[in-house]
């Protein structure tokens, strides 16, 4: 049996060692991680070009190019990073405690003052059950200059820690071998990408073009064979005719014989809750994974979600301004696809929204839920935000000014739907508008079993 001086001196030492612990755990969120990224050739949003990084768990080689639209106008750059080894080659490497890849995205929350929209969604996805892009917040350096808070995310791309869809070969041409998988987007599109028009107009106020572009982006365009192509534009195409047949809500014959409704539901709800004046027609992501041996399966799933530093309040793009508004009724510049407000006139879609949404409101959607999260990341960053500010003194305007968020023109205050004069009070602006939201989708998700019908634009 200890003594009592030994008892005391070993209750000491355990004090000293919570202690100490506590102040080492303090010391690790004073600061965020940083990446310092050495450039030898002008970057472009193009082609990747050589460059070195430096961040934990990596020191090496790596390829870079700038990414985005809008935001390639913005001060502070997005862009695309693949790790390589010394001979210019892909390898796989642990960014920031992240899973193994050699594909990686560092997001600029640049027109995000709160800097949480983007991980926000991606998080709100994965504890829906889902697959999606996690993220670590940092700070980033380009040749020795400071360009601020940046989130390191997974970049969307099919694999054991990613979208995890069987990997398809050249010579899966036929039979089940053929039927997955693949990763599809709706987005804007270049040259390199194997694209397909739907055979059904999209929908919206004023559009110059109904035409919707699907990208087949795995497997990429120089490794996708002929029979591929022909194989997964024609399910699509297929998935499409069939929820705006007259048969479409018969449970062998209709679209649950094609998706998979449940993630099509978590979509929808997700969508509607952040608003995205991009919903549905831009980064919108779908997967379809190889039938099974016994002939199920092989379904065509909604996500990953991506690009929401726009969502959730933040833009005058589209109806995102008015928070009593539905984003699948379509935006006023590129068409949004018909199917989803055809799944709105089935009620067995209807009702599983309304079973879902009641039940995600007592998790990952409840105001405490949310609340805590952005909490959580308001305190992450609290030491780095006065850095990114500084670095970019145009985000927030003085007092007063954030009542007429078009006086001034600027790159962050073109789309904004308000204006801020800081951190603080962004986050406050931020809270409310979710408690808004959430407020008007109660009121009328309540109803989707009853009398709730959507607003249908004619095809």
């Amino acid at each position: 049996m200890k003594t009592t001086r030994e008892n005391i001196s070993t209750t000491f030492l355990t004090l000293v060692v919570v202690i100490l612990s506590t102040a080492i755990d303090v010391q690790a969120h004073d600061s965020l991680p940083t990446i310092a990224i050495t450039t030898t050739t002008p970057l472009n949003p193009w082609q990747k070009v050589p460059a070195h990084m430096k961040a934990d768990g990596y020191d090496g080689p790596i390829g870079i190019k700038w990414r985005g639209n809008s935001s390639m106008g913005f001060n502070q750059k997005k862009y695309t990073i693949e790790t390589r080894d010394d001979s210019g080659k892909e390898v796989n490497v642990s960014l920031l405690g992240l899973p193994a890849h050699s594909k990686w995205v560092l997001l600029a929350p640049y027109n995000d003052i709160s800097t949480i929209r983007d991980p926000l969604a991606f998080q709100l996805w994965r504890d829906m059950g889902h697959l999606g892009p996690r993220t670590v917040m940092c700070e980033v350096t380009v040749d020795g200059q400071y360009r601020g808070i940046y989130i390191l995310s997974e970049a969307i791309k099919r694999g054991p820690d990613r979208v995890n869809i069987s990997k398809l070969k050249k010579t899966d041409i036929e039979g089940r071998e053929l039927t997955g998988g693949y990763l599809l987007r709706i987005d804007t599109f270049n040259e390199s990408d194997a694209t397909f028009t739907s055979k059904l107009p999209g929908i919206g106020e004023g559009i110059m073009s109904s035409d919707v572009i699907w990208s087949c982006i795995y497997p990429k365009k120089k490794n996708l064979q002929p029979e591929q192509m022909a194989y997964i534009q024609n399910y699509v195409d297929t998935v499409e005719q069939v929820i705006q047949s007259e048969h479409f809500a018969d449970p062998e014959r209709g679209y649950a014989h094609y998706i998979d409704v449940p993630s099509f539901v978590d979509y929808f709800i997700h969508t509607e809750l952040s608003l995205n004046p991009d919903a549905y027609r831009r980064s919108a992501y779908f997967y379809k994974e190889k039938q099974r041996a016994d002939g199920t399966g092989g379904k065509l799933f909604a996500g990953p979600v991506w690009d929401y530093n726009y969502a959730f309040g933040n833009s005058t793009l589209a109806n995102a301004a008015n928070v009593e508004s539905w984003c699948y009724e379509g935006g006023s510049n590129t068409p949004t696809p018909a199917m989803w407000q055809r799944l709105l006139q089935d009620p067995s879609f209807r009702k599983a929204v309304k079973h879902r949404y009641e039940q995600l409101r007592k998790g990952p959607l409840s105001l405490d839920s949310l609340y805590a999260y952005i909490d959580r990341h308001s305190q992450l960053i609290d030491k780095a935000k006065e850095r990114h500010f500084q670095t970019f003194p145009e985000l927030l305007v003085t007092e007063g000014e954030n009542a007429a968020p078009n006086m001034q023109f600027s790159m962050v205050g073109m789309f904004a739907a308000y204006r801020v004069s800081s951190y603080n009070e962004e986050i406050a602006i931020l809270k409310r508008w979710l408690a808004d939201r959430l407020a008007f989708l109660d009121r009328h998700i309540s109803r989707f079993d009853t009398d709730w019908q959507p607003t249908i634009h004619p095809l």
